[in-house]
């Protein structure tokens, strides 16, 4: 019995090794052929795999090791890659007031600003709603003169130029667009009043729908730039300052346009460069009135479905100076925390910004002080500093802060 049970132990132990030798054969093979497949110029020599169990056995555990290290080499250059990506990430973020100058005094202080009132745990938080910023257009965000304001070009254009209403002008409006673009062409004896050149604008478009009216400053700021190469009317808008403003809205400030500019004029500008709601552009007003309406008062006549709604030709008001209050006040209804300007049509703004104010509040001035790359003026700018001086706003100098004005590829003629 003890000999029949030892040769069982034998058989036993010899199918195990049989086994364990066409096991290490199968490995091997498989080892083999998956080193071909990840190793590059080393497959191994597939004559040898059967002819001996312990040369298979070690060439499966040689292959073995050499997946290993392929395997930890990978993951080793893959978790160096990671590293690498997330550093790059890390040293490219994006700067959103990247053409500011690095040392920039008003972007050093609008960040500071920034920080300490989205800081909940700080004394100078202030409420999503209650973060407020109001611009002005003009010389603020937008080439102010070139040679002359957009709104007077565009009144020049449609009264003495355009084919289709030339023949038709008044009398009024084209003694007005004769002395505005007396202006243009550098004339300092003349001159014309804003409420003037507003109710030209107002009759010389009067009868037009809005989209019509919008579509037509949208004409005209796709005309070249006067006085640059590689640009249009309408592209002049500073590119440093559209940097603010997404900045801004990145920090969930609400962003208002408060400009002099004719309200419907500013609309045609922003669309589709500008976002900001058309309910957020505000702007010197006209009457607007039932294309069926005739003279009869808006209080007595109802619009019908045969009526279109169309500039009346009437001015209103000049939205500048304590007009730019009493507006504000009026459409928005919370005191800003932050003005941005860049004329003293927009002083009353920025002290109506940061007089008492219960929130921490900024006023910042453009100075028009660049005469290479932009229609300066110094002796405006050295003003313009003077008062932000007296009246502690905070003066950004175009000159000095800013790394571009219009992008690259557009210069002055």
């Amino acid at each position: 019995m003890d000999d029949q049970v030892k040769q069982v132990r034998t058989w036993k132990a010899i199918s195990a090794a049989l086994a364990a030798v066409a096991l290490g054969a199968i490995v091997g093979i498989v080892v083999i052929l998956g080193k071909g497949i990840f190793s590059s110029g080393n497959t191994g020599n597939a004559d040898n795999v059967g002819n001996n169990g312990t040369e298979v056995t070690s060439a499966a555990i040689e292959t073995e090791s050499s997946i290993t290290a392929v395997t930890e080499t990978s993951e080793t250059e893959t978790v160096e890659e990671t590293e690498t990506v997330v550093e790059t990430k890390e040293d490219v973020k994006t700067d959103p007031l990247s053409l500011w100058t690095e040392n920039a005094p008003a972007k050093e202080a609008l960040i500071s600003y920034m920080t300490a009132i989205t800081d909940e745990g700080s004394a100078d938080y202030i409420p999503v709603e209650n973060r407020i910023a109001v611009f002005d257009m003009d010389g603020t965000i937008l080439c102010e003169t070139d040679p002359y304001y957009f709104d007077h070009c565009l009144l020049v254009y449609r009264v003495l130029e355009d084919p289709s209403y030339k023949n038709k002008a008044s009398a009024f409006e084209k003694d007005v667009a004769t002395r505005v673009k007396a202006i243009c062409d550098g004339d300092k004896s003349v001159s014309v009043s804003m409420v003037e050149h507003g109710q030209a604008v107002a009759s010389a478009f009067a009868g037009m729908t809005i989209d019509e009216f919008e579509d037509y400053v949208k004409m005209f700021r796709d005309q070249p730039a006067p006085g640059y190469n590689g640009m249009t009317r309408g592209e002049a808008f500073y590119k440093p300052m559209l940097q603010i403003i997404d900045y801004l809205q990145a920090n969930d400030f609400k962003v208002y346009i408060v400009s002099g500019t004719d309200r419907l004029i500013v609309r045609g500008l922003a669309k589709d460069v500008l976002d900001i709601p058309r309910n957020q552009l505000i702007g010197s007003d006209e009457t607007l009135v039932a294309s069926n309406q005739g003279t009869e008062d808006g209080e007595f006549y109802t619009f019908t479905d045969q009526d279109k709604l169309v500039l009346g030709g009437d001015f209103i008001i000049k939205n500048l100076n304590t007009n730019k209050v009493t507006v504000i006040m009026q459409e928005i209804g919370v005191q800003p925390v932050l003005s941005f300007g860049n004329s003293t049509g927009d002083a009353a703004m920025a002290e109506f910004t940061t007089t008492n104010n219960k929130y921490k509040s900024l006023a910042f001035m453009l100075c028009c002080d660049d005469t290479e790359r932009e229609n300066g003026n110094e002796s405006k700018a050295d003003k313009m500093k003077g008062l932000c001086d007296e009246f502690s706003w905070i003066a950004v100098s175009m000159k000095n802060d800013w790394t571009t004005i219009y992008g690259e590829g557009v210069t002055r003629k």
